[in-house]
């Protein structure tokens, strides 16, 4: 799925639902397969009989507290703001760190591209069809109150979560039919025929919420009631809008497991928000929080020379990336009339001088983004190849010719910040749009003057729109920033009101059914997806289909590319920059293990870190 969180009331509907569930569970055939653990393609790492994960430090010893700002977020979360504990809805702004207060059926292995193993659940029976799944429990899972997590719970958050959860999770389990629970131990869980290759592994991270708690609340509503969980945390002390602590359950029933043995060490977990990025910074610098990633290359290369860093308080390190980096731009929204051209589109694309945005504001610390699938062998590349043609050849005449060639890549620019030739290219494809200049402004065939807004919540990614804004406004194009507060922000984006707005998201290793909430046409009629762009191609969503459908790992590397292809001779976005590296900085308080798990979310932190009294007793002194 994209990874853009950490892991991924009853109604009479509901109630009816489940008590039929009991009734009439369906049977899984004696010759089903029943496993320790999933992967899209059947392929585990760990035997069943595993201990640990290889990237974790078993002996890791627990204490001590570690804060950091947001640097992912999910469903209804926000980097810089929260006014609910309520992360899986679409109301509220939803508090960072709420998936470390729930048990999952599995839990993924870091070090694999799809595998996970048991958690709440301990194994799972695969009918011969694959279309039902019959998770065995753990009698050992509790809530935080004690009471037992059973089968009834799972069957409830799963069908809950269809029916009530944020509008990106009822995309994703459109291929989940329905969980019903025979008895306390058993979770049989169905899905359509022709599923999503990847929806199992989707189901089996979600939540698990207790059908007693939410017996008698609403599941949909905003709330600062912390809900009850069975995860290695609870929610602590909290202060809407500034910042929200966690605390680890120092009895927790899972702390044993394989999947958690060696992780969630500290005691306290806390997110800090603050609405500007700078002011961050300055945070960290006076060591209110103690982990920062530095996603802006300037601060990185210019302002970690405080005196923390220079006596060592503060480590700083580069470490590497070796996911899919994923896709970063503006995304333009297809839905307004000025931007049903492709060629207007294009124009934009040409507009944008990355070379020396890059140069002059990032420190050449980026490059450009091309795909979707930036940093993988998913990328296309050259011609398409025989089994890609396959792929593509019934949507000759209606896809571009293009994607039967080589594939679009954004022009590289002088890097002088106004590129003559490439701005008389923007003009060539304006015109031939029929978008002239009159009375000094660029209109639309209708006589409509072309405007754009930048919708954007972060005020120190005004330096990059603002040579951008400079070329539209030399092709007679009135471009404006608009900042607005991340509430507003968010409400806007969810109800698709912005020209054009910027997007960082990536996929795992292994992409399927997470592609529908940003590709697919249904998505771009979802209110709240991440389909911003408002992409509804016929080609698009065949190709995605292909690529949950894949039976083999070669089989869906072929069909990214195909999608890729398409993807990018739609000219939706205007491609921004990436880079293969994490680099960090932190009070010296911390371990880590050396190596560290390739497919693990930024940097395993704070899941797999751990406190260093000693460290810490050192960093006092130095004071």
């Amino acid at each position: 799925m994209a990874l853009l969180s950490r892991r991924h009331a009853l109604g009479l509907g509901i109630g009816a639902l489940s008590a039929a569930g009991l009734r009439a569970a369906p049977a899984v055939a004696d010759n089903g397969t029943e496993m320790h653990g999933l992967s899209v393609f059947g392929d585990l790492k760990y035997p069943a009989d595993f201990k640990i994960f290889d990237y974790v430090n078993p002996k890791a010893p627990k204490g001590g507290a570690f804060s950091v700002i947001p640097w992912v977020r999910g469903y209804n979360q926000s980097y810089y703001t929260f006014n609910s504990l309520n992360a899986y809805v679409l109301k509220g702004e939803g508090a960072q760190g709420m998936d470390m207060t729930f048990a999952t059926l599995m839990s993924r292995a870091n070090d694999e591209p799809d595998a996970m193993y048991g958690y709440a659940a301990k194994s799972v029976q695969i009918s011969p069809d694959k279309l039902v799944y019959r998770f065995t429990m753990r009698p050992e899972a509790r809530f935080h109150d004690g009471s037992k997590l059973t089968a009834q719970d799972v069957a409830f958050s799963l069908n809950t979560l269809k029916e009530k959860g944020h509008p990106l999770i009822q995309v994703q389990l459109r291929d989940f039919v329905k969980a019903e629970a025979p008895d306390d131990a058993t979770a049989v869980v169905t899905f359509a025929a022709g599923r999503a290759r990847d929806v199992p592994l989707y189901v089996a991270g979600l939540p698990i919420f207790s059908k007693a708690y939410y017996a008698k609340r609403p599941f949909e509503d905003s709330t600062l009631d912390a809900p009850l969980g069975s995860g290695p945390y609870k929610v602590g002390r909290f202060e809407v809008n500034r910042y929200v602590e966690f605390d680890r359950v120092k009895d927790w029933w899972g702390a044993e497991l394989p999947v958690n043995r060696g992780s969630y060490n500290f005691d306290t977990v806390r997110y800090e928000f603050y609405r500007d990025r700078d002011v961050a910074f300055e945070g960290f610098t006076s060591k209110s929080y103690l982990f920062r990633e530095e996603f802006t290359a300037r601060v990185w290369a210019t302002r970690y020379d405080f005196p923390a860093v220079k006596d060592g308080r503060v480590k700083r390190e580069t470490l590497p990336d070796d996911t899919p980096s994923g896709a970063q731009g503006w995304f333009i929204n297809t839905r307004r009339d000025k931007f049903k051209d492709s060629r207007v589109r294009e124009a934009l694309i040409c507009a944008f001088d990355f070379e020396w945005t890059n140069k002059t504001i990032m420190y050449d610390a980026y490059a450009r983004t091309v795909s979707p699938f930036q940093n993988s062998d998913m990328v296309a590349d050259g011609p398409p190849s025989p089994e890609e043609l396959a792929l593509l050849e019934p949507f000759r005449g209606q896809v571009p010719d293009e994607v039967f060639g080589l594939p679009f890549v954004p022009p590289m620019s002088d890097g002088s910040g106004q590129d003559r030739a490439l701005l008389r290219k923007a003009v060539q494809l304006l015109n031939e749009a029929g978008c002239v200049v009159k009375d000094g402004k660029r209109v639309l065939p209708n006589g409509e003057p072309i405007t754009i807004e930048f919708l954007n919540d972060e005020p120190s990614l005004q330096p990059h729109h603002g040579p951008y804004i400079k070329n539209l406004g030399t092709l007679g194009i009135e471009a404006t920033f608009r900042l607005v507060d991340a509430v507003q922000y968010r409400a806007r984006v969810e109800d698709f009101d912005f020209d054009m707005t910027m997007q960082r998201f990536s996929f795992s290793a292994t992409p399927g059914d997470s592609m529908r909430p940003f590709f697919s046409s249904q998505a771009a009629k979802t209110k709240g997806s991440y389909n911003l762009a408002g992409i509804a191609n016929p080609a698009i969503d065949v190709l995605i289909e292909k690529i949950i459908g894949a039976n083999s790992r070669h089989e869906l590397t072929i069909a990214c590319r195909a999608f890729d292809r398409v993807f990018r001779a739609g000219r939706y976005w205007v491609p921004q920059w990436y880079r293969n590296t994490h680099p960090i900085a932190y009070w010296d308080q911390f371990g880590h293990t050396e190596k560290l798990a390739k497919y693990a979310q930024g940097v395993g932190a704070p899941e797999n870190w751990w406190y260093d009294a000693a460290k810490a007793a050192k960093l006092e002194q130095a004071k």
